[in-house]
């Protein structure tokens, strides 16, 4: 998007390239990277011709956040992605467990299926930090400038994935590995966790052998005040029928805070159950990542 405007791709010619604003008659409609839109106008895609978006189709999936865990005012960041990178470097600047688990948690809830994403090995490849989310079903890369990228492309293939990470984990360098076209800036780390937003928008990319990555501006903050703790649950269909049987009010924490969670009554699955819990931990901590 570009003061008010999108750049479309023509559904079955992803070579045609289309330039749009928004109809009057949406209104304040929300459209975001990812969405499925209905245009109507120049549809030639020559320079300086423009249509119109006149519908915006009903979401598959929806990545949001908001800018705390007290702000009620949720943001979508993507729409209709299938897969959510979760982009982190093991060093410079330094892994957050909890910003992975947050990012998780809005995955699930979003229907959107979580991958870690690890860079910087180069610079730290004996980190433990994948152990942390063991019991999790979380598919877990490796994506640093020494990694070869094959593995990624096979992920990424025939699929469209956004991308997530805070600035200067190596998100953009690995999207112009993928993408070579991209030309995605590119900045330094200007301090111990911290790093300049190189990117300032999201874009949606297509990768050569098929499927689309959809590159987002390094965050600075993942708020979850939409999402609830049932939420989070119901994304795992192995445990989700179980909290129908929990108390009312019920945070799925287990004793003390809940010692009547039907989650504990569940035989065979307590590494789950606890690896589950650290998420719902994350969602209610509000620690600062």
């Amino acid at each position: 998007m570009d003061r008010g405007r999108w750049g479309c791709v023509l559904d079955g010619d992803a070579d045609r390239r289309i330039i749009a604003m928004r109809a009057r008659e949406l209104g304040r409609t929300p459209i975001v990277v990812g969405d499925q839109v209905g245009v109507v106008g120049d549809l030639s895609g020559k320079p300086d011709s423009l249509a119109r978006i006149v519908r915006v189709a009903e979401r598959r999936t929806v990545l949001r956040r908001t800018a705390d865990d007290t702000d009620p005012f949720e943001r979508i960041v993507v729409a209709n992605a299938e897969q959510l990178f979760i982009v982190v470097a093991l060093a410079d600047p330094p892994p957050r467990t909890g910003f992975v688990e947050r990012a998780m948690v809005a995955a699930y809830a979003g229907g959107l299926e979580p991958i870690l994403v690890l860079t910087k090995r180069d610079l730290h490849a004996e980190s433990e930090f994948a152990a942390a989310f063991a019991g999790l079903d979380l598919k877990i890369v490796y994506a640093g400038i020494d990694d070869p990228m094959e593995p990624v492309l096979e992920i990424l293939r025939d699929r469209l994935t956004a991308l997530i990470g805070h600035s200067g984990v190596g998100k953009s360098t690995m999207v112009n590995r993928l993408v070579p076209d991209a030309y995605r800036a590119v900045g330094e780390v200007s301090g111990v966790g911290k790093g300049k937003h190189t990117s300032t928008q999201s874009v949606a990319l297509p990768l050569p052998e098929g499927g689309w990555v959809i590159d987002t501006p390094g965050v600075r903050s993942f708020g979850l005040a939409h999402i609830t703790p049932d939420d989070v649950i119901a994304s795992f269909t192995d445990l989700a029928d179980a909290i129908e049987d929990c108390p009312r009010g019920c945070t799925h924490l287990g004793p003390p805070a809940d010692p009547e969670c039907a989650l504990d009554q569940l035989p065979g699955t307590e590494r789950r159950v606890e690896a589950i819990r650290q998420l719902l931990t994350a969602l209610i901590s509000n620690e600062a990542w």
